[in-house]
C-alpha cells in the first residue's frame, strides 16, 4: 500500500465541464447573479421613489430602454429557472413521511408548482391583468 494519497488535479475554472449534473449545477447557481442584480435594481427604484416625481418619472424611462428591457427578460428568464431546478430538488431535500410511508416526489414538486401557479394568478390579479 502506498503512503502518498491519490491528489487528483481539479482545474479551477472548468471542473463543470466534465459532467452535465455539474453544468446544471453551476448554471442554477450563475441564475443567481441575476436575481441578485434585479433586486438590486428594485432597491434603486425604491431609492429613486423616495427621491421625489421626477426621478421616479426618470427610473420609469431607463426601464423602457432596450437595454433595460433585455436584462429584465434575462432576469424572468433566470428566475424561472431557478425556481423549476429548486422545485425540482425539493422531492430529495424534504422527503415527507407520513407513518411508514414516504410521499411521492413528483406530488412534493407538483405542490410547489401549483403554489407557484395559484400566486402567480393572484399577483397578476392584483396588477389588474386579469
Amino acid at each position: 500500500m502506498s503512503r502518498n494519497p491519490l491528489i487528483r488535479e481539479v482545474p479551477p475554472t472548468s471542473w463543470y465541464f466534465r459532467h452535465p449534473r455539474y453544468l446544471r449545477y453551476m448554471s442554477r447557481e450563475i441564475t443567481s447573479i441575476f436575481i441578485g442584480a434585479y433586486c438590486v435594481l428594485l432597491v434603486v427604484g425604491l431609492q429613486r421613489l423616495s427621491a421625489g416625481p421626477a426621478a421616479w418619472e426618470g427610473f420609469l424611462a431607463a426601464l423602457k430602454s432596450p437595454a433595460s428591457v433585455v436584462f429584465q427578460f434575462l432576469c424572468l428568464v433566470a428566475a424561472v429557472y431557478h425556481a423549476a431546478t429548486w422545485f425540482n430538488a425539493t422531492q430529495k431535500a424534504m422527503p415527507i413521511q407520513i407513518g411508514e410511508d414516504f410521499v411521492p416526489g413528483n406530488l412534493i414538486s407538483g405542490a410547489h408548482y401549483a403554489a407557484w401557479a395559484v400566486l402567480s394568478v393572484v399577483v397578476l390579479f392584483v396588477a389588474g391583468v386579469f
